[in-house]
């Protein structure tokens, strides 16, 4: 059988993949910092090995006897250069891949990696896809939609009635349940159907604009809610005003600068592309409880 790895297992994607594997019969491996963190109703069905995947030797020694591994990159906010993080932490996979002549490796990538330059932090997936696919391993890189669980960083924001934006508003593009996305890297770690290097699209069932996510949340959640554009510069200070690194800051600004005017994405909608999960559905099970008056 084949012995699979996965990185951020406690995540919004890795999680959904966790247990998809293990209702399928598969024990997978999986790497993080603290096996704590797992739901206790996973941990007799996996193999956690602690660590941190900033160091190499430990990403090595942890997929040792592995023959397939998702890799996400947890974007660092708190260092001034995201993406040489994520580079140096590819190249760690890299390494580990090529160690163990691991065979297939997903990797969980993002819609705009194909620019390689000009799109802020995703530069450093699209700098990922390059390294992993410089090794002997078939490598799928998965090129993700904007994810629903982003509005859950921005409570606050909902609950005062204004969605922020640095796009345009009306700028539709694609937006994404994460746990379709693992419904999408589950099945591809279990399948034995595909060789050589893909590129795929996770797109969600439709493109939205921030304009539309707006008045879906409105409708579902009961809470009015409007987009509002700001500029570069006031989402860089707004960034920065809660201890987010200059660099950094500028590399999330860049994700917005460099899909705003005229990005279409390299992958167009289709039957592979597209993702059932839609917005209403999920704002209703997870953001509308999230917004639900907090007991004092």
């Amino acid at each position: 059988m084949t012995t699979i790895a996965v990185t951020t297992p406690t995540g919004h994607v890795g999680s959904r993949v966790v247990r998809l594997l293990v209702q399928a019969g598969v024990r997978p491996i999986v790497l993080l910092r603290d096996a704590g963190r797992l739901d206790p109703d996973l941990l007799p069905h996996v193999d956690p090995r602690e660590g941190d995947l900033h160091d190499p030797d430990y990403v090595v020694a942890a997929t040792e006897g592995v023959d397939a591994l998702f890799w996400v990159d947890p974007t660092d906010l708190s260092v001034d250069d995201p993406n040489a993080s994520t580079r140096a932490l590819a190249e760690n996979a890299a390494a580990a891949v090529s160690r163990h002549a691991i065979s297939r490796v997903v990797l969980q990538s993002s819609a705009g990696a194909e620019l390689r330059r000009g799109a802020g932090l995703i530069d450093g997936l699209g700098a990922a896809e390059e390294i992993l696919g410089a090794t002997d391993a078939d490598l799928l890189a998965l090129r993700c939609g904007y994810f629903f669980t982003n509005l859950l960083d921005d409570l606050d924001s909902l609950r005062a009635g204004v969605l922020t934006t640095a796009m345009t508003p009306d700028r539709p593009l694609p937006w994404v349940a994460p746990h379709d996305v693992g419904d999408v890297v589950a099945a591809n770690l279990l399948s034995g159907a595909w060789l050589g290097l893909r590129v795929q699209g996770v797109h969600g069932p439709q493109d939205l604009s921030f304009a539309d996510v707006a008045r879906t949340v409105t409708e579902v959640t009961g809470h009015p809610v409007a987009a509002q554009q700001i500029g570069d510069d006031e989402l860089a200070a707004a960034l920065t005003s809660v201890g987010i690194p200059e660099g950094a800051a500028r590399g999330v600004v860049g994700m917005s600068a460099g899909l705003r005017d005229g990005y279409v994405p390299e992958q167009t909608r289709d039957a592979l592309t597209t993702t059932p999960t839609t917005l209403a559905a999920w704002a209703y099970d997870e953001l509308r409880p999230a917004l639900a008056p907090q007991p004092t």
